[in-house]
């Protein structure tokens, strides 16, 4: 099962970490508490569209990029667990025109819209 939550998480630190920022340092800028920071990259807790376009403007980045990266980010997991399935055995369902594929080596790749 795919959790947003996870996804939204992981998104965020790898913003945050290519920025070379600490969660002490997101968390002073966004003033929300870095134990809660935490939780939310973790995947632990749900942001809510308040919190979460604080952390964004805290990393001066738009809220419309991080979605963008998540939803990418959604798309790759579910072709992956449809993949899976299929190999299987428990499900046989082409994927539409743009969705994620497997490519000859059998990695998952993302093919533009």
């Amino acid at each position: 099962m795919v959790l947003f939550r996870r996804l939204l998480g992981e998104v965020l630190r790898s913003q945050r970490m290519r920025q070379g920022r600490t969660l002490r340092e997101v968390s002073a800028d966004a003033r929300v508490s870095l134990g809660y920071i935490s939780e939310i990259e973790r995947g632990q807790k749900e942001a809510s569209s308040e919190l979460l376009a604080s952390i964004c403007s805290a990393l001066d980045v738009p809220l419309s990029e991080i979605l963008s990266e998540v939803s990418d980010a959604v798309a790759l997991e579910e072709a992956a667990v449809a993949i899976r399935l299929e190999d299987a055995g428990l499900r046989s369902r082409r994927l539409e025109p743009g969705a994620a594929k497997r490519s000859r080596s059998g990695d998952v790749v993302a093919s533009a819209a």
